[in-house]
């Protein structure tokens, strides 16, 4: 199916939209999600979304780290430059706003990084979930608290993978 268009699919964190455009993956929202943009989804249309639904599934079920699809989120330039260090964030690890900023070349723009991350229209695949607070707290997530500690939880090494005893 050519243009854009959507469906919704169940999750272990709720019901997804994933917003497609017959090439390339546009968007990923949570039900209630706090940032998602005015567009107009298009009509609803499960085709073209086999192979993200097989990928989240593998990704929830604990055997995917990595996501293979074809992306093409829509913001600034400085946005998709964050949301290109976000995909580069290994999994079951966190950087802060900081981190990211200084990557950057400018540790000063931690709040535009925030904003950006906050701005990301590709939930999950690309792990905005995997920026907290300097000192490694959970803050904001345009999908709640909630699923951002679920999502972290889901990528938490085992405790034989990292050194821990219990």
């Amino acid at each position: 199916m050519r243009g854009m268009h959507h469906t919704v699919i169940s999750s272990p964190v709720g019901p997804l939209t994933l917003v497609g455009d017959g090439t390339a993956l546009i968007g990923l929202y949570f039900d209630g999600h706090l940032r998602t943009p005015r567009l107009d989804f298009g009509p609803a249309s499960d085709a073209g979304f086999d192979e993200v639904r097989r990928q989240l599934d593998e990704y929830f079920a604990g055997t995917r780290r990595t996501f293979d699809l074809e992306l093409a989120p829509r913001g600034s330039a400085f946005e998709r430059s964050v949301w290109e260090m976000l995909i580069a964030i290994p999994y079951g690890e966190t950087r802060t706003y900081g981190q990211l900023a200084a990557a950057l070349g400018d540790p000063a723009a931690a709040q535009a990084v925030g904003n950006a991350n906050g701005w990301n229209p590709i939930s999950i695949i690309v792990p905005c979930h995997r920026v907290v607070g300097s000192k490694g707290t959970l803050t904001g997530y345009a999908g709640g608290l909630r699923r951002k500690r679920y999502l972290l939880e889901l990528e938490e090494p085992p405790a034989e993978e990292d050194g821990r005893l219990f």
